[in-house]
């Protein structure tokens, strides 16, 4: 079978998005191109982001293909899975141009995975993928619509009436295959993500050495299969990142949710030509480990932290063992080593905002930046939309997009306009 992989053209305006514009290699996709070759078929992959190229296109290129399958990601990469844009409208335009070329129409992504039947019915996709989606694909690759019912964790409609089956599938990380990018992808990719240390030269290129966290920070949307650490095996990471370095990448973004301390790791990183951004909870990390990290090439640290306060602490559900001198103390260790440390900080509810600016500017006077506290979205499949409305349903994004936006009258430091409600965002996408 004859698989399209596509990532489509991403635009941001008016989305409460927080996270990272700039393209970021699709993983996932990747990871299913892999495994679909694996098992016989031909999958192409079109980042239609990086390359920079619009709908009609993205519809032309799919066209010439004449896929049987095409699989539409309704967040711009793995790396925003938990925290996505909560609008489809970029998704919606993407599956409307490549009706009628694309074959079997396949939604991937976090949307899917909280809300199938609302996802199923914004999107006008024959199969949402629930959780996970590498391994799915290939089950779904050759499958014919009266053997979905054989498939787990996906949702499609058959005579009229939605069918969900199970709950969001988490893909088995011993078996990924090290991945493989091409020249021409990884030069496309020059935006070194989080990096402030010094001018960025070459490609840079994401990679994850885990997924899940046993951490249940309230505004991410992890419930599921994100909620179990897995680990990849150390012998495939290293695989996968010399054959990035032989591509002329100097510089990798870890996009584990939570990067843990790992000597092995980190000591085969010092001994290789990289440097390298993480993601982490700082109170995870001792100061010896912390020097490790530094000594093996992090150049860029981005510690999530609650606001100073125990109620902030609860509110956030982080269960945080450290204090806010402990926490204090450790960024002020890591910023010895690391030339930018990040204290993320995220307005999850009670506490004080005196406490919270003073904790702020503190930081800043020792040499770790910290942004303006940013209200955290209560993402459908997170701790904060469950507390306040109980599980998902089909109108889940639209509640939580309203309550956010009528909630807050600031954002922090990072949107760049006031965000539209969810329904103008995606009215005519279709």
């Amino acid at each position: 079978m004859k698989v399209a992989l596509v990532n489509p053209p991403w635009t941001f305006h008016g989305s409460v998005y927080l996270g990272c514009r700039e393209p970021h290699l699709p993983i996932e996709l990747g990871y299913a191109r892999a495994l679909l070759e694996r098992a016989g078929h031909e999958a192409a992959l079109i980042d239609a982001q990086a390359r920079g190229i619009d709908l009609l296109a993205l519809r032309d290129e799919v066209a010439a293909l004449r896929p049987a399958m095409t699989v539409i990601a309704t967040a711009p990469s793995y790396l925003s899975w938990r925290s996505p844009p909560p609008e489809l409208r970029v998704p919606m335009a993407a599956v409307a141009a490549l009706r009628g070329h694309g074959g079997l129409l396949v939604a991937v992504g976090p949307h899917g995975s909280a809300t199938p039947r609302a996802a199923l019915r914004k999107l006008g996709v024959d199969v949402v993928v629930l959780g996970e989606c590498e391994e799915i694909l290939v089950m779904l690759a050759g499958a014919t619509e009266s053997r979905f019912w054989q498939i787990p964790s996906i949702a499609y409609r058959r005579n009229g009436i939605d069918h969900v089956q199970g709950g969001p599938y988490a893909a088995c990380l011993r078996t990924l295959p090290a991945l493989r990018w091409d020249g021409a992808t990884l030069a496309r990719h020059v935006h070194h993500h989080h990096r402030f240390d010094a001018v960025p030269e070459g490609p840079s290129a994401e990679m994850e050495t885990s997924r899940g966290s046993p951490c249940r920070c309230a505004s991410c949307a992890r419930d599921g299969a994100r909620d179990r650490l897995r680990k990849r095996p150390l012998a495939t990471v290293l695989e996968e990142l010399d054959a990035l370095l032989a591509e002329g990448v100097r510089h990798v973004y870890f996009i584990d949710e939570r990067f843990l301390p790992d000597r092995a790791l980190l000591e085969e990183l010092w001994a290789r030509d990289i440097v390298f951004g993480v993601q982490l909870r700082i109170d995870s990390w001792s100061r010896e480990m912390l020097d490790l990290l530094g000594r093996a090439g992090c150049v860029s640290i981005e510690a999530s932290v609650e606001r100073p306060s125990i109620e902030g602490m609860d509110a956030l559900a982080r269960r945080c063992s450290a204090s806010t001198e402990e926490l204090t103390a450790l960024l002020v260790h890591a910023r010895r080593s690391v030339p930018f440390v990040q204290a993320n900080l995220s307005d999850a509810g009670p506490g004080d905002p005196v406490e919270a600016a003073s904790w702020r500017q503190r930081l800043l006077g020792l040499g770790v930046w910290a942004n303006e506290p940013v209200p955290a979205f209560p993402y459908p499949g997170s701790a904060a939309y469950t507390r306040r409305w109980g599980a998902p349903d089909d109108g889940a994004w639209e509640r939580a997009h309203a309550h956010y936006i009528a909630e807050h009258r600031t954002f922090g430091d990072l949107p760049d306009s006031r965000p539209l409600p969810l329904t103008e965002l995606e009215h005519g996408a279709r």
